[in-house]
């Protein structure tokens, strides 16, 4: 994996190769990152920057013999640990090696769930084990085989339970020339007494304009269409491949169209959008009010006075501007958004789409036109 095949981040890999350059490299590092942002590829890229024979200024060669095993993710001095599914045949991470190194291959964007899909998951959960840890251990320990530099990368260490703390003294005392890195999603997860013992590199999400890029020349997306999944992705690659597998939609034009509905109290018209929306398909739906809840965040912004925070795409941003000036204020927002939430909840749960859209409907009306909230909520109309 080379920084050049990675997606965005290019200020984030000027930095990691300045470490490089002025031998800053710490031996144990924790990549914080948002999901979808790239920072398993960043870890690999980085190890194999380290130990590539004949290095850039900007990136590994690709074709010197670490790099060329480094590509096909079977260096002996690069080692993997992630979460799996113990079983009597699964012990530890190795004996899934395989699996992980297809699933690398084929698309090394991934999330948990994809990774379960897989392997033999079944009802059981993910973790990081005692035995993995002493793997670990043992394989650290012996000399490094070609390498100048061991490298261990784990994947999601929120997974490693107490057990982990076997694994305190290693990292505090690692042997000669070798490097840990941890890629994490939640740092309130991790081990304090790991975390600790770690020097912290974030990565942001990915930017909007790189996302849309993307799916613009490998996806093949019209710039509508690519603004618009960027927008709800945000920032997270894994989401946006995800929404390709969805039929083509115009959730911005139905999403604003169903707020006018409302404003308009035109019941006749909600009711052929409810048997519109019911026709879409789970996933389709809840994408559709994933995008009203971004859209409506993005609409509060506005009302905050935080226009230079807004990131809503150039075709619906007027419209956001003229509901924001004309129509909402921030309670009836906060309203309108909890019964989305609501709302994305109960389909993931398989409730009736036309019951619930009929509903949520209504719920519009109330707030948007009459300006009468939910009982039990505690907004404050001004």
């Amino acid at each position: 994996m080379q920084f050049k095949e990675i997606i965005g981040q290019e200020s984030l890999k000027k930095q990691l190769i300045q470490t490089i350059v002025e031998n800053r490299v710490s031996h144990a590092q924790l990549f914080l990152s948002a999901e979808g942002s790239g920072a398993l590829l960043l870890a690999i890229a980085y190890a194999q920057y380290i130990n590539c024979q004949n290095k850039t200024d900007i990136d590994s060669c690709g074709e010197c013999s670490s790099c060329r095993k480094y590509e096909k993710y079977i260096h002996p001095d690069l080692h993997f640990s992630y979460p799996f599914f113990a079983s009597k045949d699964v012990k530890i991470a190795v004996d899934v090696l395989e699996e992980w190194r297809s699933l690398l291959l084929e698309d090394p964007y991934f999330d948990l769930d994809i990774w379960r899909s897989k392997l033999s998951a079944e009802n059981k959960q993910a973790n990081i084990n005692i035995a993995e840890c002493h793997d670990i251990i043992k394989k650290l320990s012996y000399k490094a085989f070609e390498a100048d530099t061991k490298v261990l990368i784990m994947w999601l260490p929120e997974f490693l339970d107490r057990e982990g703390n076997a694994l305190l003294k290693i990292i505090e005392e690692p042997p000669a020339n070798t490097l840990f890195i941890l890629v994490a999603q939640n740092q309130e997860q991790i081990l304090s007494t790991i975390l600790s013992r770690t020097q912290i590199v974030k990565i942001p999400k990915l930017a909007d304009a790189d996302i849309e890029n993307y799916l613009i020349h490998k996806a093949q997306l019209s710039d509508n269409q690519a603004a618009e999944y960027s927008f709800l992705a945000d920032g997270n690659l894994i989401e946006a491949k995800a929404l390709l597998n969805d039929t083509p939609n115009n959730n911005a034009g139905y999403f604003t169209e169903w707020l006018r509905m409302g404003f308009g109290n035109k019941v006749p018209a909600m009711i052929a959008f409810t048997d519109t929306a019911a026709s879409w398909g789970r996933e389709n739906q809840k994408n559709f009010l994933k995008y009203g809840i971004n859209f409506l965040r993005e609409c509060s912004l506005l009302l905050s006075g935080a226009d230079d925070l807004v990131k809503l795409p150039h075709q619906t941003l007027e419209i956001a501007v003229k509901l924001s000036t004309n129509v909402l204020n921030l309670a009836m927002v906060e309203a309108l958004i909890n019964e989305l939430e609501k709302a994305h909840y109960h389909i993931e749960r398989n409730a009736n789409p036309k019951i619930l859209f009929l509903d949520v409907s209504l719920q519009l009306v109330k707030i948007i036109k009459f300006k009468t909230f939910p009982k039990g909520t505690q907004y404050i109309y001004n």
